[in-house]
């Protein structure tokens, strides 16, 4: 990562490579501050091997400390501000870090920390100001299938996953799918508005997104619909990626007085599957083609392009050798027919190296010689084209039978009353478990009967599917990666439906 990076400050070093809230960067600079963490970093300790956790902010440290720890043959650890307590203690446990960076205000956390990571040696302190140059410092060695950056899952799992990623899976086969989605339409290197944290898996984008494509990388500490709609205008980003739910929240706002979104080429949605409410909101307010990427840390991309907002959303392209080859395996875990549904399997120059520090996930999710189970059901076409029709993770066993939550939640993002809708199962001593409806109503007065009524009428929804309980909300909590948190969610919801089968939060 870092000789292609060397590579592209040579070519494009006047460039610039990144803009933060502090003003732009070039890629020449970019490339200063680098060599100045990577020094600094090696005269603490950090070494070939290393496994490095980072917490800071959304800002130009992100990718440099990316960068400068994959110059010294390490290993980084990113970590996003919504990372407490629990989650560090596991990631940096499980990981066995021996050093962490971080900014003035987060060293308290980490040396709160310490006592229970033996393995961590080093806290390292990073302000604003970028560590000087060291003209004796060199980097390292680096085989390009050494690890390089784990990522971390943020689905529904109670403790996240790590997944080792090596350059080469970083650069080519991830490279490939940024490659693809933020393609200009004169060539031209792309202008990327990234608004989720650079920590995350979705986020990894940003750095892949500067070595593969030269590309100019916008980042925000936090994200707000008003904030982004006027960074557009501000930065002139030829691409802009987010989460649905941060597109439908973008959607939601009015234009104001100058408002200018016309340097996109197009909006690029992940980490979650999108609506069709959504994606005619996003068409309707951008006014460009929205990207459709369907992914996941475990090493699988594939992406579709809209500009109907009738388009079948379950739909997400046809699979590209160069990022992972797709197949759909049955139970039995043997290939099945064009047509049939089953589980979606990856393998390819995407494929991660590892689980770290659970070599029981390897076991349980990577079959016949490296194939990756991703957890999803769906089906290949005839045209070859993947269409994606559930997480199978986000099922609600009701009784013994298993309702697809995301099915409900496309469907329910339909009704007129409903902003934002996200199911969950909750317990029950009778079935097990019931579906429950967090949903952001549009106005007063939501009712579950008036849900069940549309799903019933207006969608011809199976009656065993429909949601049982709702919990209304002023707003849905967001996880770390800018998505709906589900684990928070069913938290919630347990505990207020305990009393009563309607729930009005705040």
């Amino acid at each position: 990562m870092y000789e292609l990076f060397v590579e592209r400050v040579a070519a494009d070093g006047e460039r610039v490579a990144v803009v933060d809230d502090g003003g732009e960067l070039s890629f020449a600079e970019l490339a200063r501050r680098v060599r100045g963490l990577a020094a600094g970093l090696a005269a603490r300790g950090v070494r070939s091997g290393s496994v490095v956790g980072v917490k800071v902010p959304a800002d130009w440290r992100a990718p440099a400390v990316d960068l400068a720890v994959a110059a010294l043959g390490a290993v980084v650890l990113p970590c996003v501000p919504g990372h407490g307590r629990r989650d560090l203690l596991a990631l940096w446990g499980a990981s066995r870090a021996d050093a962490v960076v971080t900014v003035p205000d987060g060293k308290a956390e980490v040396d709160g920390l310490r006592p229970e990571l033996p393995h961590l040696r080093e806290v390292v302190v990073l302000d604003a100001e970028p560590w000087p140059e060291r003209p004796e410092w060199r980097p390292a060695v680096v085989d390009a299938e050494a690890p390089a950056r784990i990522l971390v899952s943020s689905g529904s799992e109670a403790v996240p996953k790590l997944i080792a990623y090596s350059h080469n899976a970083l650069a080519g086969g991830r490279g490939r799918y940024a490659e693809r989605v933020l393609a200009t339409a004169d060539g031209a290197p792309p202008r990327l508005l990234l608004l989720v944290s650079p920590a995350t898996a979705y986020g990894s984008l940003a750095v892949v997104a500067l070595v593969r494509c030269g590309a100019t990388v916008v980042l925000r500490e936090r994200f707000d619909p008003v904030d982004a709609l006027a960074a557009v205008g501000r930065w002139r980003p030829t691409h802009l990626a987010a989460v649905p739910t941060m597109l439908r929240r973008m959607a939601e706002q009015p234009p104001l007085p100058g408002e200018d979104l016309s340097s996109l080429q197009a909006v690029v949605s992940s980490s979650a599957m999108l609506s069709s409410a959504v994606l005619g909101a996003a068409l309707r307010r951008f006014g460009r083609p929205v990207v459709n990427v369907y992914g996941a840390s475990d090493g699988l991309n594939c992406h579709a392009r809209w500009t109907d907002p009738d388009g079948d959303v379950l739909r997400v392209g046809r699979p590209d050798p160069g990022v992972a080859e797709v197949r759909v395996c049955g139970p039995d875990g043997r290939p099945v027919p064009v047509g049939v549904a089953g589980e979606v399997q990856a393998l390819g120059p995407m494929s991660p190296l590892c689980h770290v520090g659970a070599p029981e996930l390897d076991a349980r999710l990577r079959v016949d010689g490296g194939w990756v189970r991703s957890g999803d059901r769906g089906v290949l076409e005839a045209d070859g084209s993947l269409r994606v029709l559930a997480r199978i993770k986000q099922m609600v066993n009701r009784g013994g039978v298993s309702i697809s939550s995301a099915e409900v939640e496309r469907l329910l993002e339909g009704h007129p009353g409903v902003l934002e809708a996200v199911c969950v199962a909750v317990p029950d001593p009778d079935l097990g478990e019931r579906m429950c409806v967090c949903a952001v109503p549009r106005g007063d007065g939501l009712q579950l009967a008036e849900l069940t009524l549309f799903l019933q009428e207006s969608c011809e929804l199976e009656r065993y599917k429909w949601p049982e309980r709702l919990v209304l909300l002023e707003r849905l909590p967001l996880g770390p990666s800018g998505k709906p948190d589900r684990r928070v969610l069913a938290e919630l919801a347990a505990t207020a439906l305990r009393q009563t089968d309607v729930v009005t939060a705040g």
